[in-house]
């Protein structure tokens, strides 16, 4: 693997991880929002991540235990699902958004999972700000070693 891979891996690593903090924006952006039916209360999202394996461009195996000795590439977002846990049903027959029953729906976002979310994508998306910096002053250390 050469060194300025290191940069197209982490800058997907970087992408993910704001994929996964826009999600996490979204969740706790509707946390508190109400609606009168099920169908159309919101429902917490999660991206979905998946390894861009080295022989996937190319057409090989993919294998991480190839002879290549290139191994993942990055990663991307495969996509992003609906949590299909319960939804919260709560009786207020005076908020203004109840069923005939009197009752509202809350959508199924737990904040303190939310705000670690947020924590770990933070955390992920600098490490791999690091790495490229760490690359960045290896290859300048490359460019003075004939000095």
């Amino acid at each position: 693997m050469s060194l300025s891979n290191v940069f197209n891996i982490a800058g997907s690593g970087m992408s993910a991880q704001t994929t996964r903090l826009n999600t996490v924006a979204s969740n706790l952006a509707n946390a508190d929002t109400v609606s009168s039916s099920l169908d159309q209360t919101y429902r917490a999202r999660h991206p979905v991540f998946s390894t861009v394996l080295a022989g996937q461009a190319s057409g090989d195996s993919g294998s991480l235990f190839d002879d290549g000795g290139d191994g993942g590439q990055g990663v991307q977002v495969a996509g992003i699902v609906e949590d299909q846990s319960n939804l919260e049903a709560r009786y207020e027959p005076s908020n203004p958004a109840a069923n005939k029953d009197g009752y509202v729906y809350y959508p199924n976002v737990n904040t303190v999972e939310e705000m670690a979310d947020m924590i770990s994508a933070s955390r992920s998306f600098q490490t791999n700000a690091d790495i490229m910096n760490t690359a960045k002053t290896m290859m300048q250390k490359v460019l003075t070693l004939g000095q």
